[in-house]
């Protein structure tokens, strides 16, 4: 009785440890494209810290995140970050706005630009953990997958604290097998 006690604590403090985040594809079924609205699809849309940004586009175009003045004078040379590969991943990973423009220029002004408003996840942050400057540059997870993501939910891990936990949890559970 107290093995299955130990393991059902252990299921359940794996399942603590992770936050549902959402996949955003941006622009939805039209991609990042100058005939896509931007404005009207980011509407009403609630980003949060840990949220993914989808981004699929041809080979002709890029996207470029920038500070707030490169976002409305659509500067495309003065630029936080570059991507190029058609299926860009960017992973909101502070709270804040967020900008990105086409790397085309004249698409910009066209309209395609996007900002994200990023709401803090004060469950999933440390206390007293240091912000990021509006504006700084982050480094970025690279994109080594270059299929589409199926769905538009998933989970993020809080790191190795919960791989060392999750062992623990499979270690417990081969000895109550075991034992």
């Amino acid at each position: 009785m107290a093995k299955r006690a130990l393991l059902c604590f252990l299921v359940i403090l794996c399942f603590s440890l992770t936050s549902a985040a959402t996949t955003y594809t941006v622009g939805d079924s039209s991609g990042w494209d100058i005939s896509t609205d931007l404005d009207t699809w980011a509407q009403g849309k609630n980003f949060v810290v840990g949220d993914v940004l989808l981004f699929q586009y041809t080979s002709s175009d890029s996207v470029n995140e920038v500070t707030k003045e490169a976002f409305n004078s659509c500067n495309t040379t003065n630029v936080i970050k570059t991507y190029t590969n058609g299926n860009t991943t960017v992973t909101l990973s502070r709270p804040g706005p967020w900008f990105f423009i086409s790397g085309n220029k004249l698409y910009c002004l066209g309209g395609m630009k996007l900002e994200a408003n990023v709401q803090g996840n004060q469950a999933n942050s440390p206390v007293a953990a240091p912000q990021a400057q509006p504006g700084a540059a982050l480094p970025q997870p690279s994109s080594k997958n270059n299929n589409p993501i199926p769905t538009s939910a998933g989970f993020v891990y809080s790191g190795r604290d919960s791989l060392l936990k999750a062992f623990f949890g499979f270690v417990a559970a081969i000895l109550w097998f075991v034992g």
